[in-house]
């Protein structure tokens, strides 16, 4: 049997592992792991060579999280300044107010989500939870990041 190749699209190489020897897939394991198991269930080492080779392709997790996040800020509509605060689409935001917990959901388009509701500012949403006047970010405690910092 052949071994695959690290040439071979990812999808290639995870589908190639079932039909590898036992001797093949512990010489993958090798590869990426230090020592061996205490159990020779294939299909155990088959699922932790796969993750391997999907990290070794695509990233940690942290990595792959990182991109994910830098990929909705991109399609973001909000527009950034230096000195504005960051919010990812995505982001939830919780207050607890009048014991009541408010969630807020951060949307792709600039918008805020709040109880099915689409607001154009925190401001906004801070002022129809309260009843008065209210600086969102303020009300929600989202702060501006340093500089330099993500």
């Amino acid at each position: 049997m052949k071994m695959p190749s690290p040439d071979q699209s990812l999808a290639g190489r995870i589908t190639g592992l079932p039909i590898l020897s036992m001797k093949e897939l512990w010489s993958l394991w090798d590869k990426y792991f230090p020592r061996r198991p205490p159990h020779n269930n294939r299909a155990y080492v088959q699922g932790r060579v796969a993750y391997k080779i999907q990290e070794e392709s695509l990233g940690t997790p942290c990595t792959v999280r990182q991109q994910l996040i830098q990929i909705g800020e991109a399609q973001s509509k909000f527009k950034r300044q230096t000195n504005e605060v960051r919010l990812a689409p995505g982001t939830v935001m919780v207050r607890e107010f009048d014991n009541r917990e408010h969630r807020v959901t951060v949307q792709g388009d600039a918008t805020f989500d709040y109880e099915g509701r689409r607001f154009k500012s925190l401001s906004a949403v801070a002022r129809h939870i309260t009843g008065t006047q209210w600086s969102g970010p303020l009300f929600f405690g989202v702060v501006k990041a340093k500089r330099g910092s993500k």
